[in-house]
């Protein structure tokens, strides 16, 4: 479901107005991300680090507004809830785009992305399904490099204002502590880095649960 947004009475109205005619309306951050206890949780669980490191960021994605909007001709319309498109590795080295649907019950979640992940483990080609609404964020791993950036490839022409957010290589340091990078690109038009502030600290505070 998805609701539209009274842009006349949105106080980021005029910023909305000024950032979607840029041809390159996204920004972009490169923080560290402290993975020491979600690492430790998702092994005592007995389950996948990445399954569960994309719930916690899809618990944040979906607590902050600003990034459950979505832009649509010149209008603004707010979901109730946010799914996930990861890129999911087969062993060919190729990759196909996911659609996991967001559950806040983690048990409910994992089952829902291991089906996913299988199905497109099983198939060929980048997409292997429909993709009817723009409810969900482009997510990645790159667990093969320790990046301190990234750009993504896109085409300016079409209409997309999806967040993207990719993380890197988990590192461990002499104490032990873990840490990965994690970036986020985001439509400029729809929020700020005070929002993009306000989800990390989030998703940071899930993580060390």
């Amino acid at each position: 479901m998805k609701t539209l947004l009274d842009l006349e009475n949105w106080n980021r109205a005029t910023h909305f107005q000024f950032f979607k005619q840029m041809e390159e309306p996204f920004f972009g951050v490169t923080i560290e991300i402290d993975c020491t206890k979600a690492y430790q949780t998702a092994k005592a669980r007995n389950t996948s680090f990445f399954i569960y490191y994309l719930h916690q960021t899809l618990v944040a994605v979906n607590a902050i507004e600003n990034f459950r909007y979505r832009i649509s001709d010149d209008a603004v319309f707010v979901y109730d809830s946010i799914d996930g498109s990861a890129t999911i590795s087969r062993k060919d080295g190729t990759f196909g785009f996911s659609l996991i649907e967001y559950n806040p019950d983690f048990a409910v979640f994992e089952q829902i992305a291991t089906t996913e992940i299988e199905r497109i483990q099983n198939t060929a080609g980048l997409f292997t399904r429909a993709f009817e609404e723009d409810n969900v964020i482009h997510f990645s791993a790159i667990p093969w490099l320790d990046f301190t950036s990234i750009s993504h490839a896109r085409s300016y022409t079409f209409p997309d204002s999806c967040p993207k957010i990719s993380f890197g290589k988990m590192t461990i340091s002499e104490n032990g502590k873990k840490t990965m990078p994690m970036s986020i690109h985001v439509h400029h038009g729809l929020m700020d880095g005070f929002h993009v502030g306000q989800m990390v600290d989030y998703f940071q505070e899930q993580m060390n649960k």
